[in-house]
C-alpha cells in the first residue's frame, strides 16, 4: 500500500476531533486523559476497517460532518447511531453505519444525523499520526495531540493510506440503546452532603444542560444539600466523578476534565456507563442508581466481554457471495433494505442534503 491517500476535513460539523485510547499515567502531574468518549464505539469503528483497537479516529457530536478522498481510496467506518451519506460523481446514497465502506478519490462522506445520542465515532483505515505524551488524542485546553492541538476544521488534512484490497465489513447485530439508569458509586466525599441529599440523586431524574462538552455535562435538579462548608481543599478527580458546586446541581466529569478540584464529589459514575453520559442530549433527562464498587467492577467486566463478542461477530458485507456495497453503488434497484435494516437509495438533485 502506499501512503499517498489522505482524507480531507470538508465540514466538522458540531464539534469533531482526532480522540484515541487517551494520556493514561499523567493525572498526577496534571494532565487530563482525553481520549475517545465512547471506547467501544472507537473500537468497533477500528476493526470494522482493520485497525488496531485503540488507532486515533474522528469523534463527532451530533450530525454534520464532511469528509473526503483525496489521493486515492480510503476505507471508513462509521460506529454510532447514525444515518450517513455518500457522493460520488454527483450521484448520492443514504445508508446506516456499523458498516465499512470504500471512498473513491474525490469521493465525500457526510454524517447526515443520529438518531440516537450525540456521539459516533469515524475509523479510517491507516490512520497515523504522532503521539503527544503517550497518545494522539486532541486536548485542545492545552493544545495537546490531534492536528496543532485543535479540534478539526475545514480544510485540514489526515495522512492514511490507500484502501486494501479486501470485502467491506459490517456489524450485523449493533448494540441495543440502553435507557436504564446510569449507575453510580457512592463517595469519595459523600459525607460532605445530608441523607437526603443522596435519595434525591437516586430518586429524581436530572436534566441535561446545554453546558455540556467534552469536559463535563452540568444537570439540573433539585440542589444537592451540602453538610457544612461547600468546597474542599482542591482533591483529584476523574471522567466519571460528580461534582457539586454551591449551587446543588451536579456536574458529571467526562473525558477531558480537570485533575483536580475543590468541589465536593458526591458519587462516581461507573466507566461503564460513563459513555452514555456523554452522549445524552440537552434536555434529556437521566436517572441514577446506587452500586457498590464490587457491582461496578463486575458490570465492567460484563461490558468488556460484550464488547469483545461484538467484535468477534463482524464479518464481510456479503450476501450469497454478492459484494452489497457494490451493488448499491451500481444503482441496480432504488428502495432497497440491506441486512442492517437501512435503506439505500440515491437522492435525486431536487433533494436537499440534511
Amino acid at each position: 500500500m502506499t501512503a499517498a491517500a489522505r482524507i480531507e476535513v470538508l465540514s466538522p460539523g458540531a464539534y469533531a476531533s482526532v480522540q484515541d485510547a487517551g494520556r493514561r499515567g499523567l493525572r498526577r502531574v496534571g494532565v487530563p486523559w482525553a481520549g475517545a468518549l465512547d471506547w467501544r464505539l472507537m473500537r468497533i469503528a477500528n476493526a470494522l476497517v482493520g485497525n488496531a483497537e485503540g488507532t486515533p479516529v474522528i469523534e463527532c457530536f451530533d450530525g454534520g460532518l464532511q469528509l473526503a478522498a483525496r489521493g486515492g481510496p480510503v476505507r471508513v467506518a462509521v460506529a454510532g447511531h447514525a444515518v450517513i451519506e455518500t457522493e460520488s460523481a454527483g450521484e448520492r446514497h443514504v445508508l446506516g453505519a456499523w458498516r465499512s465502506l470504500t471512498l473513491a478519490d474525490g469521493d465525500l462522506l457526510r454524517l447526515r444525523r443520529l438518531e440516537h445520542g450525540r456521539v459516533a465515532v469515524v475509523a479510517i483505515e491507516g490512520l497515523a499520526l504522532p503521539n503527544v505524551l503517550g497518545s494522539a488524542s486532541t486536548y485542545a485546553r492545552a493544545a495537546l495531540g490531534g492536528i496543532d492541538g485543535r479540534a478539526l476544521t475545514p480544510g485540514v488534512f489526515l495522512p492514511t493510506t490507500q484502501a486494501a484490497d479486501r470485502a467491506e465489513s459490517m456489524l450485523p447485530a449493533p448494540p441495543d440503546v440502553d435507557a436504564g439508569p446510569i449507575r453510580i458509586v457512592a463517595g469519595p466525599q459523600a459525607d460532605h452532603f445530608s441523607e437526603s441529599a443522596m435519595a434525591s440523586l437516586v430518586d429524581t431524574a436530572f436534566r441535561v444542560t446545554t453546558e455540556a462538552d467534552r469536559m463535563g455535562v452540568r444537570l439540573e435538579g433539585p440542589p444537592l444539600q451540602h453538610r457544612g462548608a461547600r468546597e474542599i481543599v482542591s482533591d483529584a478527580t476523574v471522567p466519571g466523578s460528580i461534582q457539586v458546586p454551591g449551587n446543588g446541581q451536579p456536574i458529571v466529569l467526562l473525558a477531558d476534565a480537570q485533575t483536580a478540584g475543590g468541589y465536593p464529589k458526591i458519587a462516581t459514575v461507573i466507566s461503564t456507563d460513563l459513555a452514555r453520559v456523554a452522549a445524552a442530549r440537552p434536555g434529556e433527562t437521566l436517572r441514577f442508581l446506587l452500586v457498590d464498587a464490587e457491582a461496578g467492577e463486575r458490570m465492567a467486566r460484563a461490558a468488556e466481554a460484550e464488547t469483545r463478542a461484538l467484535i468477534a461477530s463482524l464479518r464481510p458485507l456479503l450476501l450469497g457471495g454478492i459484494d452489497l456495497a457494490a451493488m448499491f453503488e451500481a444503482n441496480l434497484v432504488t428502495g432497497f433494505i440491506d441486512a442492517l435494516g437501512a435503506e439505500y437509495r440515491p437522492l435525486t438533485h431536487a433533494e436537499p442534503a440534511l
